[in-house]
């Protein structure tokens, strides 16, 4: 096993399924047709993997025929998104793709607009509310948010560097701030992001025929495809995901691979809010979730491939990690 994919919070799980509680629909079913463990809920430290969270997107997307997920007073009709990004591929510029996505979904969207504006030399994107908020509104904006973002890096075919985020309220859990790659700011007049506005000048790269294998993925992947790979943490990760099933290395030797000292590099991650020892749990932790799901491996042999000589640690590591036990990721299993 080479690569191991980032996992998702599960916070992120109760919020899009505020819609579905807000419509009475019955939860514990959409689930574990996704391959969710219901009592894994119950945990605030929990995580499911990518492609959970994109089987529930699907199946929370086919019950309520709606791709907002009944977070919007109106439904937004299924096919939407397909619709704006095949019209998007055709686009001239980023500058041409944001504006024709936006007027797009002023046709479809009552509850919130999207906006573009410019002014010396720095792009805003702002997403300006119709009618007071509550927690779905909040929720819908931001995830709307974060998928325009995906979107409009994929067309361009790279991660757009940001200089900010606003949120209205609520809390910027740690997962959104490495998302964006820039600190989050609440307590602002719109939910929004900013970049320099040169960027709007970068040329539409995708063509029609690349549509159906981004289609095959969206929108989940947008959600962790489009993360800064230049970021020492990311950097670190990747050199670690390629060591999972061998001995993890050492803080020495990924200074050496990154040809820093130790302390250079401990003093890097601290610059970005982070710790050697918290990424390679990290590292493991989601290895460890990716073969809980996609394999029949026994547990004393993912103890082993994750970096655990023995299970009883492994499974009191993972239970620290995840608040549960690694059993309970199997009572039901994802699709891969």
């Amino acid at each position: 096993m080479t690569t191991t994919h980032h996992t998702v919070a599960v916070q992120q799980v109760h919020q899009i399924l505020l819609g579905a509680r807000h419509q009475g629909i019955e939860i514990d079913p959409l689930l574990l047709r996704a391959g969710i463990t219901p009592s894994l809920l119950d945990s605030p430290l929990a995580r499911l993997s990518h492609g959970q969270y994109a089987a529930l997107i699907r199946g929370l997307r086919r019950s309520l025929r709606d791709e907002m997920w009944g977070l919007l007073q109106r439904p937004v009709p299924p096919g939407s998104f397909g619709r704006c990004m095949r019209q998007l591929v055709h686009c001239a510029t980023l500058r041409d793709a944001l504006r024709e996505g936006f007027s797009f979904y002023h046709l479809l969207l009552h509850d919130f607009v999207p906006r573009l504006t410019v002014c010396e030399g720095v792009a805003r994107v702002q997403f300006v509310l119709r009618r007071a908020p509550d927690v779905r509104l909040d929720y819908a904006v931001k995830a709307f948010m974060l998928l325009s973002f995906g979107a409009a890096s994929w067309l361009v075919a790279r991660r757009i560097p940001l200089v900010g985020v606003d949120y209205i309220e609520g809390h910027a859990s740690t997962d959104t701030s490495r998302v964006y790659q820039v600190p989050v700011r609440t307590g602002q007049p719109h939910v929004g992001l900013s970049f320099d506005a040169q960027w709007l000048d970068l040329p539409v790269v995708r063509s029609p025929q690349c549509l159906r294998e981004f289609f095959a993925g969206a929108p989940a992947n947008l959600i962790v495809k489009y993360r800064d790979s230049r970021r020492l943490t990311d950097r670190i990760r990747q050199l670690l995901r390629k060591s999972v099933g061998d001995e993890m290395p050492s803080v020495e030797a990924v200074s050496a691979r990154l040809a820093v000292s130790p302390q250079t590099l401990r003093r890097r991650l601290r610059d970005e809010g982070r710790g050697f020892q918290q990424i390679k749990d990290e590292t493991r932790r989601d290895a460890a979730i990716e073969l809980l799901l996609q394999t029949a491996l026994p547990l004393p042999e993912i103890a082993r491939r994750v970096g655990f000589s023995e299970a009883s640690t492994f499974h009191r590591a993972f239970k620290q990690w995840t608040g549960v036990a690694p059993g309970e990721y199997r009572l039901s299993r994802g699709p891969g």
